[in-house]
């Protein structure tokens, strides 16, 4: 009897032991364990990658076991089999969200909308067609859950480079710009463009469409001028200060009106990143962020690893987790590495993972940091 009774009160010790409030203390220790991870991770942000190549398979697959889970890219009919269908259309929108679903992403930034090109940015014949599709595209987003668009005022030539080879460091391959080499070049078709002219449609453009993204709660992230010098073959560029973004808003203030805050063009502006970040971010004007970093000046530059270039970046994602930035954010402008295609530069599988990964380390680093 005493030998059951002792049997019994071991057996009893034991599960209480591992119990903790009716949950298993193996389990109750993971569901800890799990709630801290879910405080931490990226910082309260929406990790992404760019896939302006369409799925690529692999990469998919890649950032699917890195946990990164958000897409930016664009709407194209034709990458889900749909013919006669503008991608502005409702039919167009929803077929490539529920592609990117069925591949268990989530499509979280239109970056290059397709319903906005020359006829607006000049002021040419047809923008009132444009922008109104446009809009339409603002409202089918939105009904799918998209609620950011990243775009440029770069018409004709967008962005740019002299080089998409230079060798960078271990031999991997980056891109450069050098305004010497662009400077004796032909005017475009459209001859030369003025800077007014271009403030001009931006202006017309802003009246248009921002009401209509106020309505459905679109968010509209100008991306800077990539390079950010004044003018290439006539035509003139206008966000490559950030008096220019100032001057932007101040043209239609509204939280839909903001900014793209790309890391390297504004670092090649001369300003530092974690002070822009503190002053665009206090105001909830950053929308969409380009983590990426660069060295040189706005004339003469070359893109670079992470870890390397000129923006102190530990201090500029501390700067994101201050002002409680909870938008998508995405690497930008990687390394072509060692065994990787330089099809499309700037777009390294492998050089995307290594920003990844250097990108989810500041993120934990700067949230768990004690000061």
């Amino acid at each position: 009897m005493e030998n059951s009774r002792r049997s019994f009160l071991k057996k009893s010790t034991s599960l209480a032991a591992l119990t903790a409030g009716g949950i298993p203390v193996a389990q109750a220790a993971t569901s800890s364990q799990n709630r801290t991870q879910s405080l931490v991770r990226d910082a309260g942000m929406q990790l992404c990658e760019a896939y302006f190549s369409g799925m690529n398979e692999q990469k998919i697959g890649l950032t699917k076991q890195m946990d990164v889970l958000g897409a930016v890219g664009g709407i194209s009919p034709a990458m889900v089999g749909l013919k006669d269908v503008k991608p502005w259309e409702y039919k167009a929108v929803l077929a490539v969200k529920e592609a990117w679903d069925k591949v268990g992403l989530n499509l979280r930034v239109i970056e290059g909308p397709p319903a906005l090109g020359e006829k607006t940015k000049l002021g040419l014949a047809g923008r009132d067609e444009e922008i109104a599709n446009f809009i339409t595209l603002m409202k089918n987003l939105t009904q799918v859950g998209i609620d950011t668009i990243c775009y440029n005022w770069m018409p004709v030539i967008g962005w740019y480079r002299t080089q998409n080879d230079r060798p960078g460091r271990g031999g991997a391959l980056v891109t450069a710009f050098d305004a010497e080499a662009i400077k004796n070049l032909p005017l475009t078709q459209y001859g030369e463009v003025s800077k007014e002219t271009l403030w001009k449609n931006l202006a017309y453009f802003l009246k248009a469409v921002v009401p209509e993204a106020e309505k459905v709660g679109m968010k509209l992230a100008m991306h800077p001028d990539d390079p950010q010098v004044d003018s290439i073959r006539g035509i003139s560029r206008i966000m490559n200060t950030v008096d220019s973004f100032r001057k932007l808003l101040d043209l239609y203030p509204s939280p839909s009106n903001g900014i793209t805050m790309c890391q390297g063009n504004f670092a090649l502006m001369g300003d530092d990143i974690p002070t822009l970040i503190d002053y665009f971010g206090k105001r909830k004007k950053i929308h969409f962020v380009h983590f990426r970093n660069v060295r040189g000046g706005k004339f003469s530059f070359e893109e670079t690893f992470h870890d390397e270039g000129i923006i102190d970046m530990y201090e500029a994602m501390k700067a994101y987790y201050t002002i409680g930035f909870k938008g998508p954010i995405r690497p930008d402008h990687v390394p072509t590495m060692f065994g990787d295609s330089n099809q499309n530069p700037g777009y390294s599988t492998i050089g995307t993972l290594y920003a990844l990964g250097y990108m989810r380390g500041l993120m934990e680093a700067v949230s768990k940091r004690k000061t």
